[in-house]
């Protein structure tokens, strides 16, 4: 019979399945996507995911590095309420690219919730997953409200995350309640209590912002970090010189790793790429002015009177995008990583038919001379 009662020590058996990308093709970096399951006015959430699993097929097909999946709730425009559940979906669908969130908003969640989520789907598809974490709720507050039924909030997430990080290593110190007592499964614990050696390989943790805070708290804790340009381009530099200058060397990485993530959208003509983002910033529009996030069609667009007011805020997102022919795309795109100094580079499509966001990846995979792994 099997020995059960093994002395394991697992902290010298520590593992964390982080690995830099390596680029394809003639690209500077490696590209990724992240997806939110864009779902226009007059779809369906079964169409904006069945585009989901299409659009990481292709991912892994063209050699993109990373698949993530983003949060939302309450949003009739987007279908990811839960990454973790698309995501198992997607293991089965793919072969080569991570999978991974962008992120779990962790104030939505308990973090043994969140390491079992993981750790699931990590046993599942052994050093293929990333764990990205935001803060942000993803919503509004009163639908952030309904998710959690207590007072967890941004400020808590420093303790949250250290919580988190605990469980997927199964490192509470002693002293802790839960040494030994509480651990997440699948993780370290359970290879601890049946006697193995650690197998379990934790996800990769990544943080994720718009802003400055989680660029300093990547830093100091030494993990990698991926800024939300598609949200605020304008606070890209600021954010990544934050991380840079705050960063100490861990276990995890021995120095600063970045992705910046850019809303992007290409097709044929200059024009179409207009019509199909005119849409997504008409949805931004939307919720600033505390309407339901809705992406109307192009058609039901062209007859809307909009003020002065209105018009500078839809330029304002507009902005924010690289849009244009897949070359346009590229050279923003370029120009971006050139002057961030970004080690990787990841774009959400984001416009209003399904049609049209799988065709934009395909250019966009052509012109950043992606290869064809099937070939």
């Amino acid at each position: 019979m099997k020995n059960t009662t093994v002395d394991i020590d697992q902290s010298k058996n520590k593992k964390n399945s982080f690995q830099p990308l390596v680029k394809q093709g003639n690209a500077p970096v490696p590209l990724s996507i992240l997806n939110v399951a864009t779902t226009g006015k007059g779809y369906s959430a079964s169409e904006a995911i069945a585009t989901s699993v299409e659009l990481a097929k292709f991912a892994d097909q063209r050699g993109f590095g990373r698949y993530w999946v983003a949060e939302h709730h309450g949003m009739p425009a987007v279908s990811t309420s839960s990454p973790a559940m698309l995501l198992s979906r997607l293991i089965g669908e793919t072969h080569n690219v991570r999978l991974g969130s962008g992120g779990m908003m962790l104030p939505n969640f308990p973090p043994l919730v969140v390491a079992e989520q993981f750790g699931m789907l990590q046993a599942m598809a052994p050093g293929r997953i990333d764990l990205g974490l935001g803060r942000a709720p993803g919503t509004n507050g009163l639908t952030a409200s309904a998710l959690r039924r207590g007072n967890i909030g941004a400020e808590d997430f420093p303790q949250q995350l250290e919580e988190l990080l605990h469980f997927l290593e199964d490192d509470f110190p002693q002293g802790h309640p839960y040494k030994d007592k509480v651990f997440a499964v699948p993780g370290p614990g359970q290879d601890r209590d049946n006697g193995i050696e650690r197998s379990f390989d934790s996800p990769s943790v990544w943080l994720l912002g718009s802003s400055g805070y989680s660029a300093q708290l990547a830093g100091k804790l030494g993990l990698p970090f991926a800024f939300a340009a598609q949200l605020a381009p304008e606070n890209l530099l600021t954010a990544f010189d934050l991380y840079r200058r705050n960063f100490r060397p861990s276990e995890i990485l021995d120095q600063p790793y970045t992705i910046a993530s850019f809303a992007v959208f290409a097709a044929d003509t200059e024009a179409e790429a207009r019509t199909q983002t005119h849409s997504f910033s008409h949805s931004m529009l939307r919720m600033m002015k505390g309407e339901s996030y809705v992406i109307p069609s192009p058609e039901e667009l062209k007859n809307y009177n909009y003020t002065e007011q209105e018009r500078y805020v839809l330029e304002s997102w507009n902005q924010k995008m690289i849009q244009g022919t897949a070359d346009q795309v590229i050279d923003g795109l370029n120009e971006f990583q050139r002057i961030s100094g970004a080690d990787e580079l990841m774009i959400a499509n984001l416009g209003y038919s399904p049609e049209a966001i799988l065709h934009s990846a395909e250019l966009i995979a052509d012109a950043y001379n992606m290869p064809n792994l099937n070939m």
